[in-house]
């Protein structure tokens, strides 16, 4: 694994240096293998998909898995899409000039060789490479063994495509080795992985921040919240909730907790256990809500669970401030929304809740990069420091100075 990442990392200055027009090249090039191999990338992907059902994998995991006509399409157009965004690599940010002369030029650069390490989504491995590739880095994908002869096929056409431009292979290359002292040992890759960017559960999330020294950006699992104010449209809240938990359970952006103001419970909370069980979804309330429902009560480990299924938990809060401090002990801080007709109580939230996305009168399915307009997405940061919420182009960039004069000294 060791020599299969140095080979990456060999390639960081050839990454950096390709035109923008030869990078356009090969991820249009990269499309119409796609959609020339969809028959190929289904037969791989059904051999991940049969094993993920004879270890009884759920449903939603196996959606998470799997690769249809459809999604390949998608798939292949992103990358169409992405070659309309303008590389930032090399480009002047800012620009001053010391008192003696020389300037100090502001450059943004590619941040390097970036590790991805995943679990069960194929798309990432298109995805990861697109957005790498696209911003002059070179990528080390380490997916999980439940989707590794889809990885192994896509990662063989992607190599296939850039050594028909005359481009490294390496410059992106998949770990096949999938057990935990191989994704530790990556881990701890700081002379060669610049920065290693987990997507997936939360215990992959942990793993991760618990045992890397390399630096991370964290992305997000999703415990994201509704909260129903006193002041709202009943239809609007009851569509957005709705939205929000089952247009795909699967996903990180999905709500998985509702907070209702005390004044509405009598009269929403009926209606929204209506709702949500006309699409099976398995409603834990608090023991004022638990009377409008058939289900058992929700449990502090209810508010704190991101289910990724058909089930949704349900707290009463006095006001919008309880709705925030419950919001922020319980979140994952990825994407959290209100609904409300009142403007000073949707900016007490929007101010006072500590997540990366957050919406008034908005689904919070909305927080993807596609949506946001970045055309592809390597992730959600659900952290502070250097990218937060969904991470573009942009969010693959770092810069340096140049400085430049004509012989001044110190």
């Amino acid at each position: 694994m060791r020599k299969l990442c140095l080979k990456t990392k060999e390639t960081k200055n050839i990454c950096q240096n390709i035109s923008n027009k030869l990078r356009n090249e090969v991820l249009v090039y990269l499309s119409n293998e796609l959609l020339n191999n969809i028959d190929n990338i289904i037969i791989e992907n059904t051999k991940d998909v049969i094993l993920a059902k004879e270890n009884n994998k759920n449903i939603q995991f196996c959606d998470r898995l799997m690769l249809n006509e459809l999604r390949i399409k998608q798939i292949a157009d992103s990358l169409i899409e992405l070659t309309t965004l303008t590389s930032n690599i090399n480009k002047v940010i800012d620009t001053s000039y010391h008192s003696k002369g020389f300037s100090i030029n502001k450059v943004s650069v590619p941040i390097g060789v970036i590790a991805i390490i995943y679990e069960a989504r194929p798309n990432v491995t298109i995805d990861s490479f697109a957005l790498c590739f696209k911003s002059g880095n070179s990528v080390v994908l380490k997916g999980s063994k439940d989707c590794l002869n889809t990885n192994i096929y896509l990662v063989s056409l992607i190599q296939k495509v850039l050594n028909t431009h005359d481009l490294s292979i390496d410059i992106i290359n998949l770990i096949t080795d999938c057990s935990r002292v191989k994704t530790l040992e990556l881990m701890k890759m700081n002379d060669v992985i610049d920065c290693l960017i987990p997507r997936g559960s939360a215990a992959l999330i942990k793993n991760c921040t618990d045992n890397a020294t390399v630096p991370i950006i964290e992305t997000g699992s999703g415990n994201c919240h509704v909260y129903v104010d006193s002041e709202c449209d009943f239809e609007m809240a009851l569509n957005i909730i709705e939205n929000s938990k089952t247009s795909r359970v699967s996903v990180c952006n999905a709500c998985e907790s509702v907070l209702l103001h005390q004044d509405i419970v009598d009269k929403f909370m009926p209606q929204l256990y209506e709702r949500l069980s006309l699409k099976d979804v398995s409603v834990y309330g608090c023991e004022k809500c638990c009377v409008y429902t058939n289900e058992r009560c929700a449990t502090n480990d209810d508010y704190g669970l991101e289910y990724l299924d058909y089930a949704i938990s349900v707290k009463v809060v006095k006001n919008v401030v309880e709705a925030v401090k419950h919001i922020n002990q319980y979140s994952t801080h990825h994407s959290e929304t209100i609904v409300t007709s009142s403007q000073e109580n949707a900016n007490v939230f929007l101010t006072n809740v500590d997540s990366a996305c957050v919406y008034h009168n908005v689904s919070t399915r909305f927080s993807d990069g596609f949506e946001f307009g970045f055309k592809a997405e390597i992730g959600i940061s659900t952290q502070k420091l250097h990218a937060r919420g969904p991470m573009g182009l942009e969010a693959l960039m770092s810069y340096k100075y140049i400085i430049c004069g004509d012989g001044q000294i110190r």
